[in-house]
């Protein structure tokens, strides 16, 4: 293991460095990528889905009676090399405002949640429209965010519309791309026809892409008809989609680290393979949400340092094959929002900005990624900003370094007074929100002494307060139609409330 400064200086700053963890010496990638590929031809990989075999075996690919495909290793770089090494994300007006690229980081809470943490009675509970409505907005208006996902799976829609109405919730209440994902092989269509209205068109869709779909491979080494039909999907309209394969150490995966990462790159390249058959050059995101368990207690530990590990893994293995990088990280298995829940996602938001990983998921949950809390999601935007400061690294500033010390050190307001801090301050001492707090004792119990929990929801009323990024009223209705005639065809008389003032 070794931590040292990045390969490339920081854009604009001759003189700073990002600091940066490698798990993986360049010769260990090399064995695991190769004996990945060796795996997808002499194991292969099982393909549910009649369109995808269709596509591999077009290609060259040899199927068996029991649709497992083997594939070439020529046929495995090919569509490597064909895939963009950046991925830009636009947000609702068209703006680009993040850039999945080398070792760039950024955040946005993870997505599919069952669960809800319920902010009167710290209890957990099925989420409803209200929750996805109004977690939607708060994650619009904290700055460490750069994008939203669709958070959790709304209780109070039925299940086969669930994935596109978590989405028009999204698009309707905050201008930042989204990182969601279907549960249906129709859900796409549907999906793609509200973003093509939030863009404009399918073209204007294409070129400045606003979601992101997660397709998640079965472990191991399988993809379902859904899943690939969402490969396929998603590569054939030009949106990225995000390769998510959840490998559980002993369980569904070998047990070692070394193990779990050739079976994760396995999948993810075969992933590869099917999008870009799909459609050569189209965006993909080389991600996952691998896994330890707790053979103690038979559960899938999304905040232990062996799930850190392995996602910082992967991401050297995503770069050396020069694709964009997700992971899983930031979140905790605690199930409620306490010391433990800052432990877990401070030390997995900090390996995973150190590690390059460019898409960071997971802040706001709790309980193995199935539980998402509104004051964990404040929280975590604290720990998302001093994550982003620590990657700036150290800069070394004008002529003399430390130019006030050729001064006058007998006056004490030297430092205080100085240009030179009015200067830099903004920049070099990064200032957290109302949620960390840095006052006095006295001060602190002067002021009713309240812990994070507390300033946290505090925080989230005062956010939400806010005016929700607006979306024209022509746009609204257009999205509203899309969505209640879908209801309308799987038995919905009305969409269910769907507005807050």
């Amino acid at each position: 293991m070794t931590i040292r400064s990045g390969p490339t200086e920081l854009p604009g700053e001759g003189s700073r460095r990002r600091p940066t963890l490698e798990l993986l010496t360049r010769e260990s990638v090399e064995r695991i990528v190769g004996e990945a590929i060796e795996l997808l031809a002499r194991v292969g990989v099982f393909i549910e889905n009649d369109e995808a075999l269709t596509l591999l075996q077009d290609a060259g690919a040899r199927a068996d009676v029991n649709r497992r495909v083997f594939l070439p290793e020529d046929l495995v770089w090919r569509c490597i090399r064909s895939a963009p090494s950046t991925v830009p994300l636009f947000d609702r007006s068209g703006g680009e405002c993040l850039r999945l690229e080398g070792l760039s980081v950024s955040f946005n809470p993870g997505s599919a949640a069952l669960k809800m943490l319920d902010r009167r009675t710290a209890q957990a509970r099925l989420p409803r429209t209200e929750d996805l409505i109004l977690f939607s907005r708060l994650t619009d208006a904290l700055p460490h965010f750069a994008a939203q996902s669709t958070a959790a799976v709304p209780s109070d829609v039925p299940d086969a519309i669930a994935d596109r109405y978590r989405l028009f919730l999204a698009l309707l209440n905050s201008a930042k791309p989204v990182v969601t994902g279907t549960f249906t092989v129709e859900g796409f269509a549907v999906m793609r026809e509200m973003l093509c209205a939030v863009a404009g068109d399918g073209d204007r869709l294409r070129r400045r892409p606003m979601a992101v779909f997660d397709a998640c491979s079965s472990q191991p080494l399988k993809w379902t008809n859904l899943t690939a039909q969402s490969l396929i999907d998603s590569a054939r309209a030009g949106l990225p989609a995000e390769l998510i394969s959840v490998p559980m150490l002993g369980a569904t995966a070998p047990l070692s680290l070394a193990g779990a990462l050739t079976q994760h790159t396995a999948e993810n390249l075969s992933g590869i393979v099917i999008h870009q058959l799909a459609g050569s050059g189209s965006p993909v995101i080389y991600g996952g949400s691998p896994a330890a368990m707790d053979m103690r207690h038979g559960t899938i530990a999304m905040g232990a340092v062996e799930t850190m590990m392995l996602v910082s893994g992967y991401a050297q293995i995503g770069r050396y094959l020069g694709l964009p990088t997700h992971g899983y990280l930031a979140l905790s298995d605690a199930k409620v929002v306490d010391a433990q829940a800052g432990l877990e996602s401070g030390m997995g938001a900090l390996m995973a900005a150190l590690s390059g990983v460019n898409m960071v998921s997971g802040a706001g949950m709790l309980e193995f990624e199935n539980c998402q809390s509104f004051e964990k999601l404040v929280i975590d935007n604290e720990i998302c900003g001093m994550v982003r400061r620590l990657v700036r690294g150290i800069a070394l500033r004008g002529g003399k370094l430390a130019e006030d010390l050729y001064g006058d050190l007998s006056d004490g307001e030297l430092f205080l007074t100085s240009p030179r801090t009015l200067a830099y301050l903004s920049d070099e001492v990064w200032s957290p929100g109302p949620v960390i707090d840095r006052r006095s004792r006295e001060v602190w119990e002067r002021e009713g002494g309240r812990d994070a929990w507390r300033r946290a929801g505090e925080e989230v009323d005062r956010l939400l307060l806010r005016e929700p990024s607006p979306l024209p009223e022509d746009l609204r209705l257009e999205l509203e139609g899309i969505m209640a005639a879908d209801a309308g065809a799987h038995g919905m008389d009305r969409l269910p409330h769907h507005s807050i003032e």
